[in-house]
């Protein structure tokens, strides 16, 4: 399915059908995701693949007791890292020295852009870790259409609750969406029929040539 085609066809599934999605089709989506950009490549967050009912069922009411919740195949929880610490960076330099063949120079050229966001504001590097797993949700969501698998992004939930939940505090991570992955419920899902609503083109781009 061409990517055009995809998007066309895809919508924000509020309905599935709790059948399983192919579990190659699963790992391709994460594989995706997994190839995501991200600033200086660090991918400041982790994703929880929840596929256990008995759990989607505790996050039901934290997520505005909303039925997709239990109804779908996979649930992907994004959660941005708390913090940017040191020891992440040297991790990730380290990880780069791994794969590629660095010299010293490249090394420290490396050393003097990455290291210098330990100075922003925690704050400020939280924001950015978010942004970072929104730029994953995206590919993720176009991986699934590609895959003909529904999806759903969503951030009406209780954060905190969530957090509590998973016990991510002591992971130093701190959910910031979600997304659904299965089968739309084509009897039941009101919005399947109805037509995609978008900008026009001319209003959205401004094209300067």
């Amino acid at each position: 399915m061409k990517i055009i085609e995809a998007l066309q066809w895809r919508y924000a599934t509020k309905r599935m059908n709790n059948t399983k999605i192919p579990q190659e089709k699963l790992e391709t989506i994460l594989d995706a995701i997994a190839l995501a950009p991200s600033s200086i490549g660090l991918q400041p967050y982790t994703i929880f693949v929840i596929e256990d009912k008995e759990l989607l069922q505790k996050i039901k009411p934290i997520a505005s007791n909303q039925t997709v919740i239990t109804e779908c195949s996979a649930l992907l929880v994004f959660a941005a890292w708390e913090n940017l610490t040191e020891e992440k960076l040297v991790e990730y330099l380290k990880l780069i020295k791994s794969v590629r063949t660095v010299s010293e120079a490249e090394e420290q050229k490396m050393k003097s852009y990455v290291m210098p966001q330990l100075k922003n504001p925690a704050e400020q590097n939280f924001v950015w870790n978010c942004k970072q797993a929104y730029i994953a949700l995206g590919i993720g969501l176009a991986a699934a259409a590609l895959e003909h698998i529904d999806s759903t992004p969503m951030e009406g939930f209780d954060k905190t609750q969530l957090d509590e939940l998973l016990e991510l505090k002591k992971h130093g991570l701190r959910s910031q969406v979600l997304l659904t992955l299965g089968n739309r419920d084509e009897a039941n899902d009101t919005l399947i029929k109805e037509k995609k609503v978008r900008r026009e083109k001319e209003k959205l781009f401004i094209r300067l040539a």
